[in-house]
């Protein structure tokens, strides 16, 4: 199989005819064999009996149905354990990813990169609702990992099935899976797909998953960080009870040079000082006693990797 194409869908029942007709027109231009996965994520209307009909009569699309509504991540995820394809192509199911941008996305995998990320430059989606939300997000994303990419939202992308099957994502985790791609050492590139308003039914999405997003956000750069370099994350948390401490000790000095004879000493200060200082320390050696951890759990693979670069040997 050439190409696997993931569709999450959720109470589409209007737009997955539709989206059938387009998806296979565009995929039988490629020349390629190919499979659509359409993932039903628990909708509540016809939609999967719209994607019984589909799949009896066309043997290349398989359907994946869930029991209940788990989300957009999950429905990816399980389009990713039943791709067959050496390179999956994902699209939302609103009709507003163009399928004739498949070309486009695997052309330019084949210039050597792992993902091919679409931007929807030209959005069609209202201004403050989602333009500007998804603006905000993406900037976040590009700041707290260094992976400048314009459209982390964009459902529609390329990727080749070998990376992509050692992914696993939760929460709203798919937003970042081109940045944690890049950072684990995939080769990425971004280009300009087109956009088309929304036909039939309303977006699922809106203000209320800003902060969902950005508690994801936080979550991601804390393990990646944290895997690599665990001393550095403790030594952020131990940083405000350094800062506390030697507040608490210059207050102490402070009510010390300044207590009248004979006035009774206030033990306020000195306790807030020993407890941030029991705090720092106990965070800083936990910090070493990680770095330790990772340090002796990558010694062993380092000892196998060397081992490949023997005469002989095969290395990836």
């Amino acid at each position: 199989m050439d190409v696997s194409i993931v569709v999450p869908l959720y109470n589409e029942e209007e737009s997955v005819e539709a989206l059938y007709r387009e998806v296979r027109a565009a995929a039988e231009a490629l020349g390629k064999s190919w499979e659509l996965l359409l993932v039903d994520d628990g909708s509540t209307d016809r939609t999967a009996a719209r994607l019984r009909e589909i799949c009896a009569r066309d043997g290349r699309v398989r359907v994946v149905l869930f029991r209940r509504n788990y989300g957009q991540t999950a429905a990816l995820q399980a389009g990713f354990d039943h791709a067959e394809g050496e390179v999956v192509i994902t699209l939302d199911g609103d009709l507003q990813n163009d399928p004739n941008d498949f070309r486009l996305l695997l052309d330019t995998l084949d210039e050597g990169y792992d993902v091919v990320s679409g931007w929807r430059r030209d959005r069609k989606d209202k201004m403050l609702s989602r333009r500007v939300p998804s603006a905000v997000a993406n900037w976040l994303i590009g700041a707290l990992t260094g992976v400048g990419i314009h459209d982390n939202g964009c459902t529609l992308k390329a990727y080749r099935t070998d990376v992509v099957k050692r992914t696993r994502l939760y929460a709203e985790m798919h937003r970042f899976l081109t940045p944690m791609m890049s950072l684990s050492g995939s080769r990425w590139r971004e280009v300009a797909v087109h956009h088309r308003p929304r036909r039939f039914g309303r977006s699922k999405y809106g203000m209320s998953r800003i902060w969902k997003v950005f508690l994801d956000l936080l979550t991601v750069k804390m393990l990646l960080g944290f895997t690599t370099r665990p001393a550095k994350w403790f030594a952020l948390l131990a940083a405000p009870f350094l800062a506390g401490l030697l507040l608490a000790f210059a207050a102490s000095a402070y009510v010390q040079l300044t207590l009248s004879p004979g006035e009774r000493y206030p033990l306020v200060f000195p306790a807030i000082a020993i407890l941030c200082a029991f705090a720092f320390a106990h965070l800083v050696i936990l910090g070493v006693f990680s770095e330790l951890v990772v340090r002796m759990g990558d010694f062993r693979p380092a000892q196998t990797a060397l081992s490949l670069l023997q005469p002989g040997g095969i290395s990836s």
